[in-house]
């Protein structure tokens, strides 16, 4: 039987009606009818390190997680989450008051902003963007304001953040700035000059700073910097960041909020009606995870860049105008040189005509013909996988 309702309202919430089937369902779908190569959703085709694995194994037949977890999370991942942050970038953080653990970067994301933004709020996104942050921004009752990324360099062009743009999209109605590097789907790193106007604008004008920043051990060319780091950003930063990037493990779902005492409790008051708690033997393993060496992360590095530079090259020959990413695992390209113009039906076409899928970015933009003509592919597969992917898009056409 169909659902009683009203012909004068729709059952979908209007906040989330420009929201449907996500692209990557879609895609998927066609990866399977077509048995093509799904080089479209970013998740690796192998699991992380096998020890990371069998702590979690480990964890499951010590009964440690099997039961509902601590909501802020387990002592031991929270407390490898502050030394991670020391490690890397000298951050100190108090695992019982300003780390907590979430489901994935996901539902960081979600609580971080049900929780900070009032219906009417400015939100100021780096655009294109992962489509999670208009669809939380709008459950939120937020405006989100997009400052779009844009390809600057000439041939070897790369995408590039506005920072007059930027400081000109802030109003009096601006809450928070939500900050992605580096950045998917561009594989942009923000340098440390851009970071650094960022912090001043953001000290200046007195605003929230989310900043996602689970491709931080992604990185290329440059280097990652958070922006809490920044002097007068630590007070004003939420950073989320997760495990399943770094480690290969996304379906585990382990994510993690750090911030002022204030902010991170701010967050858990909005988490604590999401999910509760999840991932429970999974957070053990991924402290385990979190302790690995230099060495496993400098691999991890130079693993994927040799995969970059694989689909980067064979794309580049295949006919499209390459944009090499310097982090993240995906490469966003430009369709105009193979005479197209739509990545919606470029993208719809490509898996019976090359037996391959990919993404259009146009997805990830609120400005749509912006982003009309560029395609991303992921590149986190195994190397025969990708050198396959690049015969079917180079070999010629019938």
């Amino acid at each position: 039987m169909a659902p009683m309702t009203s012909s004068a309202r729709p059952l979908l919430n209007r906040r989330l009606a420009e929201f449907g089937t996500t692209i990557f369902a879609e895609m998927s779908a066609l990866a399977l009818s077509t048995g093509a190569i799904n080089l479209g959703q970013g998740f690796p085709d192998t699991d992380g390190p096998e020890e990371i694995r069998e702590a979690a194994v480990r964890a499951l037949r010590d009964g440690r997680g099997n039961q509902y977890p601590p909501g802020p999370g387990v002592p031991e991942l929270r407390t490898a989450v502050a030394a991670h942050q020391q490690r890397w970038y000298g951050l100190t953080y108090d695992p019982d008051t300003e780390v907590l653990v979430t489901a994935g970067a996901t539902e960081a994301i979600a609580a971080t902003l049900l929780a900070l933004v009032e219906p009417g709020d400015e939100v100021i996104a780096l655009e294109p963007y992962y489509d999670s942050y208009a669809a939380c921004i709008a459950m939120a009752g937020g405006r989100r304001v997009p400052v779009t990324l844009r390809p600057h360099g000439g041939p070897d062009a790369v995408f590039r953040l506005d920072l007059d743009e930027l400081r000109d999209a802030v109003t009096d109605r601006t809450r928070l700035l939500l900050i992605n590097t580096p950045h998917n789907p561009t594989g942009t790193v923000l340098t440390r000059d851009e970071l650094q106007a960022i912090a001043d604008l953001a000290v200046e004008r007195d605003l929230l700073v989310v900043t996602d920043e689970v491709y931080e051990h992604l990185v290329f060319d440059g280097e990652h910097l958070p922006l809490a780091s920044f002097p007068g950003m630590r007070e004003r930063t939420v950073t989320l960041s997760s495990g399943g990037k770094s480690f290969s493990f996304t379906g585990w779902k382990v994510g993690w909020v750090t911030g002022a005492p204030a902010l991170v409790n701010a967050v858990r008051s909005a988490k604590q009606f999401l999910t509760y708690v999840s991932s429970g033997p999974f957070q053990y393993a991924v402290a385990e995870a979190l302790a690995l060496p230099d060495s496993y992360y400098e691999a991890l590095r130079a693993e994927l860049r040799a995969k970059r530079d694989l689909l980067a090259s064979g794309l580049a020959r295949a006919g499209f105008s390459v944009f090499r990413p310097a982090g993240t695992y995906f490469v966003t390209t430009d369709i105009r040189p193979l005479g197209e113009s739509d990545g919606f039906a470029f993208c719809r076409a490509l898996p019976k005509r090359a037996g391959v899928v990919a993404i259009p970015n146009a997805v990830f933009y609120d400005h749509r013909e912006a982003g009309a003509p560029f395609v991303r592919f992921a590149f986190c597969k195994r190397t025969e996988v990708l050198e396959e992917a690049v015969q079917r898009l180079t070999a010629p056409a019938d």
